[in-house]
């Protein structure tokens, strides 16, 4: 994928508003040229936006984990009571072209090496009772996970490691915006071979047939579904500049890649892109990067004043 760039001063002028926190009708806790962080319950700063004035809500809630984390977790069996609520103001907020990708982990049963359901029966709920739909799902593969849990994984050794996440992309409509020309991937080798060498038109046994259409180089192939990146940003500038200050980020922080990727393939400069569960706020701050507006909201004021940081502004 290509190096995070700058926006240009045109990208910049094409803003349809100049301050996206103005959008609610309360101080943000911190602002910068294209977005603005708030603290509060997302339930009550979504019934503030106004209807159909965001164009991407990329966010990862907690998760139902068996293991309850210092930032809280919503056991699986209530897990849909509670997040549907959120989600109905998502689909409220999401202009009609919008989407809401969401990242949700997956985890076991108590007491039994068996997985839930949870994010499945979620799925479900967010298609046929709130009225999205399922654009397409998508796996994150992390290669660097650890073997979990420990009893079944290391221990019994009755299951393999578990290295997938999901992210649902789910749209208002069954056509939200989208370009896939906009998150290429270099060409493998063997492509780069073929396009050198060239190839003889035939029929494949699957019924395709490959032409030298196949060989124009468009930049770059369409990645897949299945979207491999690392999670380790230890070494960050936001890392090192909270090292600096003594203090300690949120813990569940996805890596930038995840919501570039997203943002690039969804939005354009100067949509607005919000995360409902910013915690230390990366998609503010990758949706920044690419002159997109943003809006943040997260329940933990500590956690979003450290996330000032990202932006160099120091709020502690």
């Amino acid at each position: 994928m290509e190096e995070l760039v700058e926006p240009t001063a045109a990208q910049l002028e094409a803003f349809p508003t100049s301050d996206p926190g103005a959008l609610i009708a309360r101080e943000p806790l911190y602002a910068t040229h294209t977005g603005a962080c708030f603290v509060g319950d997302a339930q009550d700063l979504l019934s503030e936006l106004p209807p159909r004035s965001i164009d991407l809500v990329v966010t990862s809630p907690p998760y139902a984990l068996h293991f309850e984390k210092e930032y809280g977790n919503v056991p699986k069996a209530e897990y849909i009571n509670w997040f549907a609520p959120f989600a109905a103001g998502v689909h409220r907020v999401l202009r009609d072209s919008g989407s809401f990708v969401l990242n949700l982990g997956g985890s076991y049963n108590a007491g039994e090496p068996t997985r839930s359901l949870y994010h499945f029966k979620l799925l479900v709920h967010l298609v046929d009772t709130l009225g999205f739909h399922l654009a397409q799902e998508c796996f994150w593969y992390n290669p660097a996970k650890l073997p979990t849990p420990a009893e079944w994984v290391n221990v019994r050794r009755v299951r393999i490691k578990d290295s997938v996440e999901y992210v649902w992309w789910l749209s208002k409509t069954p056509n939200p915006k989208a370009n896939n020309a906009n998150v290429l991937v270099p060409y493998s080798k063997d492509m780069k071979r073929l396009m050198q060498r060239g190839l003889r038109a035939t029929r494949r046994p699957s019924g395709h047939h490959v032409t030298q259409k196949f060989l124009k180089d468009r930049g770059g192939s369409i990645p897949s579904n299945l979207l491999e990146w690392g999670n380790n940003d230890s070494n960050s500038a936001f890392i090192r500049r909270c090292r600096e200050l003594g203090v300690t980020s949120h813990p569940a922080r996805f890596p930038r890649v995840l919501p570039e990727f997203f943002i690039r393939l969804l939005t354009a400069p100067g949509d607005i892109v919000l995360d409902i569960f910013s915690g230390s706020n990366t998609t503010g701050s990758v949706a920044e990067q690419l002159g997109r507006g943003w809006l943040a909201f997260e329940i933990d004021e500590k956690y979003a004043r450290i996330s000032a940081l990202r932006f160099d502004q120091e709020i502690l």
